[in-house]
């Protein structure tokens, strides 16, 4: 979406969404022959009438304000940073979560896969996998710590399963359901780690279906063994880039013995 003209980014996620130019007319309940004219550059949309296209849409907030730029507006949306002022709800809804979930991990991610916030046991966990080791770069990231040799993917005991799952989780969880210009710049990076098949990335996009409910992901380091799966949660109803763009991973033990040595070992410090 490299192109700065409105109508042809307003082209572009119509064709995203799979719509014709006289379903969204429809659903928007505009002149699909004003449409037309809007996309081919022959008429100006107004500022309510790009808003209402990107409602109608679903474009992640962050493209909205690039459809208004781009059609001579001021962008709509904020994006705040999320230790300001104007976001501290949100940040005691999220620490509230990352308590809740102890004894069991529990990160707060934004959509480059960065871990903005993790709870205590999160820590520990990563703390005693890497064991003093830094992370590939800085800030620690989920996908770069599961791909990299040198972090996580070692103690990984099912790594082939969880690497291909959590590859269509990123084509899945992609804000908008588009993998932006960083996203796609992560994929190439990790796929290029020393190790990772390279039939992986085209399997993680195949059309076929796992095989079982869930894929937990089983860590295995020193005698010690905790078998996870997660759960991710997205805020509710966001007027800011930064609120819509944050996801939350909460990890739950698969069996008996993982939810025992979590309760023992990692809000504790005993591992």
């Amino acid at each position: 979406m490299t192109d700065t003209a409105v109508g042809p980014l307003l082209q572009y996620w119509r064709k995203v969404r799979q719509l014709s130019q006289l379903a969204l007319a429809s659903e928007a309940g505009v002149s699909s022959r004003h449409l037309c004219f809007v996309e081919t550059g022959r008429a100006r949309p107004s500022r309510d009438m790009v808003l209402l296209l990107c409602n109608t849409l679903d474009v992640p907030l962050r493209e909205r304000n690039t459809l208004l730029l781009a059609a001579g507006f001021a962008p709509e949306f904020a994006e705040t940073p999320l230790d300001a002022p104007a976001l501290q709800a949100v940040r005691r809804a999220l620490d509230a979560i990352l308590a809740q979930q102890e004894p069991f991990p529990a990160v707060v991610m934004n959509p480059r896969w960065d871990i903005v916030k993790a709870n205590r046991a999160a820590s520990n966990l990563f703390a005693f996998l890497l064991e003093g080791q830094q992370p590939p770069r800085e800030p620690a990231n989920v996908l770069r710590l599961m791909f990299h040799p040198d972090a996580v993917r070692p103690f990984v005991a099912n790594w082939a399963a969880v690497a291909e799952a959590l590859l269509r989780r990123v084509h899945r969880e992609a804000v908008g359901g588009v993998k932006d210009e960083a996203t796609r710049a992560l994929l190439h990076e990790i796929l290029a780690y020393p190790g990772v098949p390279a039939s992986l990335g085209h399997k993680a996009v195949s059309t076929g279906s796992p095989a079982v409910p869930i894929i937990p992901v089983g860590f295995r380091k020193a005698g010690r063994e905790y078998d996870f799966f997660s759960t991710v949660t997205t805020l509710g109803t966001p007027t800011d880039v930064t609120a819509q763009e944050i996801r939350i991973e909460c990890f739950f033990p698969a069996n008996a013995r993982t939810a025992e040595r979590a309760r023992a070992e990692l809000t504790g410090g005993a591992i």
